[in-house]
């Protein structure tokens, strides 16, 4: 359910509403988000929020800003990663810029979302029990060839 080093996997088919149901009686958790660039890469790229709190099964909608510093058109693609990398089967993507490179025309700036959710059976796993903190981070990269 998770890829190398903490990579979280992502949601190929949507779910029903029953399954994405908040656990309103769980802990909250603040999901944290962090931003960088390759040196390669002449781009800025910050979350547009610090955090939001959320409780699993509820869906979050998160942004990002990117922006290319340079004079010419870029194409980058984004890596991602969870802290704690336990948590990272359990973080769901349904909807991320991460999924497909992303073209910038010079001095351009865009938003970026990602849509998540923590999976409800985050609450059943006894070594969650002490998670109350998880960062989404991610690493933007000049995409290869171009």
């Amino acid at each position: 359910r998770t890829g190398f080093m903490g990579t979280p996997k992502t949601e190929p088919v949507v779910r029903d509403i029953e399954t994405l149901k908040p656990l309103d009686s769980h802990r909250k958790l603040q999901i944290k988000f962090a931003g960088q660039v390759s040196t390669m890469l002449d781009w800025s790229f910050k979350p547009e929020q610090r955090h939001v709190t959320v409780v699993p099964g509820e869906t979050t909608l998160a942004f990002f800003k990117a922006y290319n510093n340079s004079d010419k058109p870029i194409v980058g693609v984004a890596t991602y990663n969870v802290v704690p990398e336990q948590v990272a089967p359990y973080f769901n993507k349904i909807q991320c810029f991460c999924f497909d490179e992303q073209q910038l025309e010079p001095k351009e700036d865009i938003d970026m979302p990602v849509f998540f959710f923590i999976d409800p059976e985050f609450a059943n796993d006894p070594l969650m029990d002490d998670i109350t903190e998880i960062t989404l981070s991610y690493t933007f990269f000049k995409a290869s060839g171009r």
